[in-house]
C-alpha cells in the first residue's frame, strides 16, 4: 500500500453508520461497507426446556433475532450489549447487560447476579470462542449452548472492493477475505479471527482484542508506522 496515501480505504462487513464504521473513520481510515457474509438459521431447538432454566445468555444481536420470539415473558436476559438487548425486540423481559460488551463482563454479571450457580441457556453462533463454556466448566454454573446461527458466504458472492485494506470480524470471515486480500493489508477482530488467517496463509498485520478502542488504537498505530515506517510496528 502507498504509504502517503490519505485515509486509506478498509473493507468492513458493517454498514456506512455502524459504531464500528465510525471507529474506523475516527482511526484515519475510510470505511467501506463490504456485506460478504449472510446468517444461516440452523433450525436447532433451545438444548433444554427454557422454563426449567434462571436465565438466558445472548451474545450477539444475530441470537437475539433468532431467541427473541420464543422466550417465555419476563424471563431473564443477560445479553453482552446494547445492541443485543434492542435486537431481542422485547420489552416483557428482564434485560441486564454487563458492564462491557465482552463475553468476560458477562461471565461477571452471570456470577453475581446468580453467585449460587444453577442451569443456563446460551444463545450463540456456532463459531463463537465458546469463552462462557470453558469459563463455567466445572463451577456451579451450567452452561447450556444453543447454536442458533451461523455464517456463510453469500450466494451469488459480490466482488472485493477497491480497498488498500480489509477487518475480518470473525474467524468465517477471515477465512473467505484471505485469498482475496493476499496484497491487502489484513486485521483482525479477535485472536480467533486473526488465527483463522493464518491458517489460510494470510498472516495479518495487526489483531485486536474485541473492543472498539482497541481497534482504535491498532488502526491509527498502522496508519502512522505507515507515515514513518522507520519506526517498529505494533504488532
Amino acid at each position: 500500500m502507498n504509504g502517503t496515501l490519505l485515509h486509506p480505504r478498509l473493507a468492513l462487513a458493517r454498514p456506512a453508520h455502524h459504531p464500528l464504521a465510525d471507529t474506523v473513520r475516527k482511526a484515519g481510515w475510510r470505511p467501506v461497507p463490504y456485506s460478504f457474509t449472510s446468517l444461516k438459521l440452523t433450525g436447532a431447538a433451545p438444548p433444554v426446556l427454557l422454563s426449567r432454566v434462571k436465565a438466558l445468555l445472548i451474545l450477539s444481536p444475530s441470537g437475539a433475532k433468532v431467541a427473541g420470539a420464543t422466550l417465555p415473558s419476563g424471563m431473564t436476559c443477560l445479553v453482552q450489549g446494547a445492541g443485543t438487548a434492542d435486537a431481542l425486540g422485547r420489552e416483557d423481559l428482564d434485560i441486564r447487560l454487563p458492564s462491557e460488551a465482552r463475553a468476560e463482563a458477562l461471565w461477571e454479571l452471570l456470577q453475581g447476579r446468580f453467585p449460587e450457580g444453577g442451569d443456563f441457556v446460551l444463545v450463540r453462533g456456532e463459531r463463537s470462542r465458546e469463552y462462557l463454556e470453558v469459563a463455567a466448566r466445572g463451577s456451579a454454573w451450567r452452561i447450556h449452548p444453543w447454536v442458533t446461527h451461523c455464517e456463510a458466504a453469500r450466494e451469488p458472492f459480490p466482488p472485493m472492493p477497491e480497498v488498500e485494506g480489509v477487518l475480518a470480524l470473525s474467524p468465517t470471515q477471515a477465512e473467505i477475505l484471505a485469498p482475496l486480500a493476499r496484497d491487502l493489508q489484513r486485521f483482525a477482530w479477535g485472536e480467533a479471527t486473526a488465527e483463522a488467517f493464518a491458517r489460510a496463509g494470510a498472516p495479518v498485520q495487526a489483531q485486536c482484542e474485541p473492543k472498539p478502542s482497541l481497534l482504535w488504537a491498532m488502526l491509527a498505530q498502522s496508519l502512522a508506522s505507515q507515515a514513518n515506517p522507520k519506526e517498529e510496528s505494533p504488532c
